[in-house]
């Protein structure tokens, strides 16, 4: 999507009219209404609700607004990374991460690197695990956290641990307050929210994989972005989702959860250039063995070689 077109869609959601917001954009009216209809035709759906005063969001409108200002936040922060690296002469340790590692105690591991290390700076980037891939052998990232194996000679993988998959349902659906675990049988025929989108092979892949194991032919109704907007589309009754068993933290309000019958998992993997020996990539390893006993987790014995 166009940047300025976004931009100036959070200004009139913000302003809730047409008038304020082009004068806080200091921009005349009628470019503003073009640019906000270009925006619905590439979306497919109204943004706005014009017969009302002040404008309101429609719900697609709604989920629009809430993941552009998360968009932009991270611009913010990218920009603040670059400055400060820029500038700083502390070592560091670059981290990629997927968005849903953050769910599944990455924070945790984080804030203890930081006691442990605080000369160190931590610099954080999401990306795919594909993209880490390319970042690591680039010297973008020193370790990254994703979902998907990929076999390259010049990055070594470690699986920390397998982690169940449930679903995502939205509140008021039939099977939403069913007992016990749901079966993908009975989830045939349910239309699927599944992400990321793009780059694939990707977490959207282990999904579909999982239904065919099964030989059932899963019904994608949407292809999301990323992981916020799965479940923000599941809240918004547009279909479910099979996401990793952390991220019903995230979101319990609109959304209900269920376990499955069948064995469902999805690896966290920890990746690192081969042969790369640094004080910090061993510290980060020393740090997930320690915690993972602390939380009853098996310790991958891999975390101890070569590091």
């Amino acid at each position: 999507m166009d940047m300025r077109l976004l931009r100036y869609f959070v200004a009139v959601a913000d302003a809730g009219s047409f008038s304020r917001a082009a004068q806080r954009l200091h921009i005349a009216q009628p470019p503003l209404s073009r640019a906000i209809q270009q925006l619905e035709a590439q979306v497919g759906t109204a943004l706005l609700d014009r017969t009302s005063r002040p404008l309101r969001l429609t719900a697609v409108g709604r989920l629009l607004h809430d993941q552009a200002l998360q968009m932009f936040a991270r611009m913010e922060d990218v920009e603040t990374m670059v400055k400060a690296a820029a500038t700083s002469t502390r070592r560091r340790l670059v981290i990629g991460f997927v968005a849903s590692t953050i769910y599944a105690r990455l924070p945790e591991l984080l804030r203890e690197f930081r006691k442990m290390a605080p000369s160190v700076e931590l610099v954080l980037i999401e990306a795919t695990s594909l993209d880490q891939i390319t970042a690591l052998k680039d010297g973008r990232i020193d370790v990254g956290f994703g979902r998907i194996r990929f076999e390259d000679p010049a990055v070594r993988r470690i699986i920390l641990r397998h982690e169940k998959l449930i679903v995502a349902f939205p509140m008021d659906h039939p099977l939403a307050s069913g007992a016990g675990p749901v079966s993908l049988r009975e989830l045939a025929d349910e239309p699927q929210i599944i992400y990321p989108r793009a780059p694939r092979p990707s977490y959207a892949d282990q999904v579909i994989s999982l239904f065919r194991d099964h030989a059932i032919e899963p019904r994608i109704m949407h292809e999301a972005r990323e992981l916020q907007i799965a479940v923000g589309l599941v809240a918004a009754e547009e279909g479910i989702a099979i996401i990793p068993d952390s991220v019903r933290r995230a979101r319990s309000h609109d959304v209900a959860y269920r376990e499955l019958a069948e064995v469902a998992t999805s690896p966290i993997i920890m990746s690192h250039r081969a042969g790369d020996r640094s004080p910090e990539l061993a510290l980060m390893a020393a740090i997930i063995k320690r915690r993972y006993e602390s939380w009853g987790y098996e310790v991958p014995v891999a975390l101890g070689e070569e590091l």
